[in-house]
């Protein structure tokens, strides 16, 4: 199975904590913005930790879905 990561640019405002709970996934941007180092997972365990990064983010800016 693969899932696909996505940042809403738009909502983002850089706390980072993406970066700091799954840094093979997300790191951060030139604009102090998260960005996905991968966009595309096919490890569970990327998964889960990007999962985790995702419901810790404090405006919901990320998404990981099925590819």
């Amino acid at each position: 199975m693969a899932w696909k990561v996505k940042i809403d640019q738009d909502v983002c405002i850089g706390d980072a904590i993406c970066a700091s709970l799954c840094p093979d996934v997300f790191e951060m941007g030139d604009e102090g913005k998260a960005q996905p180092i991968v966009e595309v997972i096919e490890d569970e365990n990327l998964y889960n930790c990007a999962v985790e990064a995702a419901e810790a983010c404090p405006v919901s800016c990320i998404t990981v879905e099925e590819a």
